[in-house]
């Protein structure tokens, strides 16, 4: 019998600042009326998966959207440093427009060269990388045979989705991650398989287009 680790990573539901495009980063921004929502489809898509533990940001946005799937499993959620959103420095708060407007050049490098941007007094793609996959790495250990779910953010959980795919932060775009969204990788053999990306099929019944890159 092969030894399977399932990892399931979620992206928290809708909050305000996603409809008005500000940039979260480490605000605790809690989910509006709709990712309240989105975040209970998403729990109720994976009651009958058996999910032995799940982590999560401790950002509310995260710990609610955790919590909606905990819930079913009648498990509690374990807060997680190591997942929250990136750090996006003097951007975090800002609209985009303004974002635009003061940091041209650096913006202009986010969206073209995702991969060599530091956000001023901010985070890399590098170091989120490194501290996600390092939790990624220790609870795959700590769960051989399981299934877990990690819930998190738009940036980390593209950073994840990269390394598991095996291709670097420079393809950061090409990696959809709506709103109350769910990715399934499986650990088998030593080697990471992707089951699935970007499911949002549950939220269809909310008869709302979804957000995926803000």
């Amino acid at each position: 019998m092969p030894n399977i680790t399932k990892v399931y990573v979620v992206r928290h539901g809708q909050t305000a600042w996603n409809l008005e495009e500000v940039f979260r980063g480490r605000a605790d921004i809690p989910l509006d009326d709709t990712g309240k929502k989105e975040v209970h489809l998403a729990g109720e898509a994976l009651k009958h998966e058996t999910i032995h533990a799940v982590y999560s940001s401790p950002l509310s946005r995260s710990m609610e959207t955790a919590e909606n799937i905990a819930k079913f499993q009648e498990i509690d959620v374990v807060p997680l440093d190591d997942i929250i959103d990136i750090s996006y420095g003097d951007w975090e708060g800002k609209p985009l427009a303004d974002v635009q407007e003061k940091f041209p050049d650096l913006y202009e490098r986010w969206l073209k060269a995702p991969h060599n941007v530091r956000f001023p007094n901010g985070e890399t793609l590098e170091e989120v990388g490194d501290r996600t996959m390092g939790a990624v790495k220790r609870l795959v250990a700590q769960h051989k045979g399981e299934n877990i779910a990690l819930v998190a953010h738009r940036v980390p959980n593209k950073v994840i989705c990269c390394a598991l795919i095996g291709i670097d932060y420079s393809n950061f775009w090409r990696i959809q991650q709506d709103t109350a969204s769910t990715n399934l990788f499986t650990y088998k053999d030593g080697q990471w398989i992707v089951s699935y990306l970007n499911d949002t099929s549950y939220l269809k019944i909310l008869g709302k287009p979804s957000l995926s890159d803000f």
